[in-house]
């Protein structure tokens, strides 16, 4: 039965980095026309819209789903992430899809050197030395001292950094609060912050780009929930790994659609981030 929960898991997995590439993909196009705060702002509607359902359906409703006893920590982890989102999808404007989710590929490692100081976790001298080695990896594909340093390089590696503190902080609110609360309060807080910004820079749109907006805000419902229901069915060690797929999946998208090219010193370094992600996942497993 646990193999076959895993298998399932993993097929989860793979299909959560499918829709999330697709949607990285539709946001790129649609940020390249609009205003990068309305996409999202518009986006996170609907995923409040969709948390809120999911909530209204479960035992003791809505009330029950945002019932916390640290409502700072909960509402700066949603804020953080929808801060993340807009950095990450500007990057895409700025170096494509490739570049971003290769730089972008860092984030686990993040994690695992933050997890010292902010959870008080244990990293031992293994996993530091792959953390030196993602990085080097992250030194290759930014290319300083070659040329002009692009400042637009920096963006999707502020993205991993933000989106790694809010893992962090994930794993520190769920010590108090269930996964459904922290999945209730990223969505609606998310939503009424990026409201009160995005408002301000209101488009109008054409009519298939509000088709793409309808298929975006599908996709990242059907991405959140495949993702949740993952790690219902087997372990995040087991599953976590093939999470790097979206980076295969992202990139072929930006090679057919949008037609980027993977320079070597991006598949290079890359594949440097990729193999010391993988083996930090690994001993963090081999240590459990």
């Amino acid at each position: 039965m646990g193999e076959q929960n895993t298998r399932f898991g993993i097929l989860l997995m793979i299909a959560t980095t499918i829709v999330f590439a697709a949607q990285d993909g539709i946001s790129r196009h649609l940020a390249s026309e609009y205003n990068v705060l309305m996409i999202v702002m518009i986006r996170y509607w609907f995923f409040a819209a969709f948390v809120i359902t999911v909530a209204g359906r479960k035992a003791g409703g809505v009330r029950a789903a945002a019932a916390t006893a640290q409502p700072l920590l909960q509402a700066f982890r949603a804020v953080l992430l929808v801060a993340e989102i807009c950095v990450m999808i500007l990057g895409f404007t700025l170096l494509g899809l490739i570049e971003v989710h290769a730089v972008f590929a860092c984030y686990p490692l993040l994690i695992a050197a933050l997890s010292g100081p902010v959870l008080g976790e244990h990293v031992g001298w293994r996993r530091w030395a792959a953390i030196g080695l993602g990085f080097i990896g992250v030194t290759i594909i930014l290319e300083p001292g070659f040329a002009v340093f692009q400042p637009a390089a920096v963006v999707p590696l502020a993205a991993a950094l933000m989106f790694a503190l809010y893992g962090l902080l994930t794993r520190f609110a769920a010590r108090k609060d269930s996964a459904a609360t922290s999945f209730f309060w990223t969505g609606t807080v998310g939503s009424v912050a990026m409201t009160a910004v995005g408002m301000w820079f209101w488009e109008p749109m054409t009519t298939p780009d509000w088709g793409w907006m309808g298929i975006l805000c599908i996709a990242g419902a059907l991405g959140h929930w495949t993702l949740i229901k993952c790690y219902e069915v087997a372990e995040a060690s087991a599953v976590q790994p093939f999470a790097y797929l979206q980076l295969v999946f992202a990139s072929a998208i930006g090679i057919t659609v949008f037609s980027e090219t993977i320079r070597m010193n991006v598949a290079i370094g890359a594949g440097l981030i990729v193999a010391a992600g993988l083996f930090t996942l690994w001993r963090q497993r081999k240590v459990r």
